[in-house]
């Protein structure tokens, strides 16, 4: 039992490994559709390539969503909005303009004298008159109606129809049937005004005043209101009984034999029964069978994916973080494709695929991001009518993606791929539209809108980026150049307390990086880990002769081992600072590999002269390690040691320096510093011409000037004209 633990705890990494693949293959499945596949792959103006077509059950044809929208839009264009009669309203509003006039009776006789018995025709009062007239409009305008229209109604015309609910009856009614604000004001001010105007000797102005000051509309209420439950009930009542069908394919009827055309009645048939095939595997037995299926499949492609990191990727294959993460991706563009199967509102082509690979390939390189992208978009083609032409159609989608982000160092660049993705969508689509149809007339508009919003949503990379960098602890381009600015608070001590290392430092960078470009790496990684390589030097950065500006040694005053060890600290000292200000961990990699299980020779050499017959204890003398293990820190390493050195020769020649080179760096590969690190001899050997061409650049000869002569007419040797003009 003990062994078997063991066992267990020494295999631990491969069966998380195991574990996370079956866990990704389980909630894939359960992510896809539970429907089977239909097994003809069609379209429209196009042969059909198969064998004769006979109807094996029978089946509805069903309405295309053109038709259905069509009649809907039929169906709301004769539709009537239901408004209710309120009997309540009228009588309120009439009782309370009477109240509010008896009230205001003494004001306004005394403003309008006409209204006392001076001035009267009839028998009856000028007051009493005015008072009968406004309740007999009142209630005739709300007997008849007054109506409110809501926002959406606003602009109806006269023949604009409604059904009105009046005592739980509801009938068909025309808007010109009722009053609206402005008509029933005018009803009951012209009424007034006639009235007044036969029973007195006011002048219109005067009468036009009192009607004024009546304030007559404030009585004015609307007694029809549109009820907006009750017709959004009836709409959805009229919809829901739309039918879906258009007519019925019998069992065994022939449907389209090969090479006919598949016009649009076929493929109004064809779509039917693909739907009808699709939905009957889902039932019974063949529900388990489905799953079955998918569950293979899956299995398949999950197993491709692990072979690929086995074999090409070893690095991202033995880390479980990055494993879980680019599984994690997939698994996020599938549940995004699930929506877009349950929500009509969500369509397939605004989702933003190209995501994937922009991300993977911010984080890890080309290859994969292209890979897991053709993988993801295959699995994705189960939720899709035609999974040709959508895996046509987001492959170069891709690799589109792929090309114009190759380094994503600006935010510029972003929107300049966003731009390039919407326009190949647009152009793919336009090409197969025209391929299909024939013509331009079939082109969907809408379609390029989506385009658009995918477009927009593949700018959500960023913050993206900067979550998993933070949630994965990778590292991406954009934060390789922040942490590459010299303004970085770090950069800043390094320059102000150990100016020797900071200039060492970004003459490491210029040749690690020029290195890179040659061989192929990530040059900004290179540069970024050379700028922080020596990092811990500022803590003692006068026991490094760079920094020794003063003519001060302190190792002068130390044993050889001491001095030795306070070299050493330096590569753990640099690993702790880093860590303290949060410095990823790719980062600090260089900071540990850059002197790899090296020897401190100067005092190693200097303490077995002094010590010829003495077991020396090696280790006391030796870089803590590790050696590196990646292309770009086994460059930095070579950079490193080639530019300490170069700052030794006495002569510049291009004979030393060449020399120099190689034995500094053939002198690495015999202590086997590199063999934990993807490099070959071929790469090293260009490493070396890169660096050699880099050193003889800086450190060529330059002319000695002329100087100048006093007489103009002495004779001057021709001189060989300096490097830089401009010196």
């Amino acid at each position: 039992m003990r062994t078997f633990f063991s066992s267990i705890k020494e295999n631990s990494t491969g069966i998380y490994r195991v574990l996370i693949f079956l866990a990704a293959i389980a909630m894939v499945v359960y992510i896809l559709p539970r429907e089977g596949k239909f097994p003809y792959e069609y379209s429209k103006g196009k042969p059909w390539k198969h064998e004769m077509l006979i109807a094996p059950f029978d089946f509805p044809i069903y309405k295309n969503q053109a038709e259905m929208q069509q009649e809907r839009d039929s169906i709301l264009d004769n539709f009537r909005p239901y408004f209710t009669l309120d009997t309540v309203t009228g009588i309120e509003q009439t009782r309370r303009a009477l109240a509010n006039m008896e009230k205001q009776k003494e004001i306004l006789i005394d403003d309008y004298p006409f209204l006392s018995g001076n001035n009267i025709k009839e028998h009856s009062s000028a007051w009493q008159v005015l008072t009968n007239t406004v309740k007999t409009e009142l209630t005739s305008i709300y007997n008849q109606g007054l109506i409110h229209l809501p926002e959406e109604y606003i602009n109806a015309n006269e023949s604009f129809e409604l059904v009105l609910v009046k005592n739980n009856f509801a009938e068909p009614s025309g808007l010109s049937e009722f009053h609206n604000y402005q008509s029933a004001y005018q009803q009951i001010s012209m009424a007034l005004f006639s009235k007044l105007r036969n029973i007195s000797d006011a002048g219109q102005d005067r009468i036009d005043d009192l009607i004024s000051d009546l304030h007559l509309n404030r009585y004015l209420k609307p007694n029809i209101t549109y009820h907006p439950e009750k017709t959004a009930r009836e709409r959805d009542k009229i919809l829901n009984n739309l039918s879906l069908t258009s007519g019925i394919v019998l069992s065994g009827q022939r449907i389209i034999d090969t090479g006919e055309i598949i016009d649009n009645r076929i493929v109004k048939i064809l779509d039917s029964l693909k739907k009808e095939y699709e939905t009957s595997l889902g039932g019974g037995s063949g529900y388990y069978f489905i799953i079955l299926g998918q569950a293979l499949m899956t299995f398949l492609f999950m197993s491709i994916i692990y072979m690929f990191l086995y074999f090409f990727r070893k690095d991202v294959y033995n880390n479980l973080l990055s494993i879980s993460f680019m599984l994690l991706m997939v698994i996020g563009m599938l549940l995004l494709a699930r929506l877009s199967r349950l929500f009509e509102f969500f369509p397939l082509y605004i989702i933003p695929f190209a995501i994937l690979p922009i991300i993977i390939r911010t984080f890890f390189d080309s290859r994969l991001a292209f890979f897991m992208h053709v993988i993801t978009v295959m699995m994705a083609a189960f939720f899709t009518q035609n999974s040709f032409e959508f895996v046509y159609m987001q492959v170069p989608i891709g690799l589109i993606a792929i090309f114009s982000l190759f380094r994503m160092v600006r935010r510029e660049q972003l929107v300049r791929s966003s731009i390039f993705i919407v326009l190949t969508y647009s152009v793919f689509y336009t090409a197969m539209s025209v391929l299909h149809e024939g013509d331009l007339k079939s082109i969907d508009l809408s379609v390029f809108g989506q385009f658009v919003i995918n477009g927009a949503f593949i700018l959500l990379v960023y913050p993206l980026i900067y979550v998993f960098e933070k949630v994965f602890g990778f590292i991406s381009d954009v934060t390789l150049v922040e942490l590459s600015d010299t303004n970085h608070p770090l950069l800043r001590r390094l320059a102000e307390k150990a100016p020797g290392s900071f200039q060492h430092s970004l003459q490491v960078g210029n040749l690690a990086q020029e290195a890179v470009y040659k061989i192929g790496g990530n040059p900004l990684l290179v540069r970024a880990g050379a700028m922080y390589h020596d990092i811990g030097k500022t803590i003692s950065p006068i026991f490094f002769t760079e920094n020794q500006n003063t003519g001060f040694n302190p190792h002068a005053n130390l044993d050889h081992q001491k001095s030795a060890q306070s070299i050493i600290q330096h590569i753990e000292k640099g690993v702790k600072i880093a860590r303290r200000h949060k410095i990823p961990e790719q980062i600090i990699d260089f900071i540990r590999t850059h002197q790899g299980t090296t020897k401190a020779k100067f005092f190693y050499n200097s303490y077995k002269n002094e010590h010829p017959d003495e077991d020396v204890d090696i280790s006391k003398f030796t870089y803590p390690g590790p050696t590196p293990f990646t292309k770009e820190t086994a460059i930095l390493m070579m950079a490193d040691a080639v530019e300490a050195a170069s700052r030794s020769l006495k002569k510049f020649s291009d004979e030393e320096i060449e020399k120099l080179v190689e034995n500094i760096i053939n002198h690495q590969v015999e202590e086997n510093q590199f063999n934990n690190a993807p490099i070959t001899f071929r790469e090293i050997t260009q490493v070396k011409q890169v660096f050699k061409q880099k050193l003889k650049n800086i450190y060529h000869a330059r002319v000695e000037y002329p100087e100048l002569k006093t007489k103009t007419s002495e004779h001057r040797e021709p001189q060989t004209p300096p490097d830089n003009p401009e010196e």
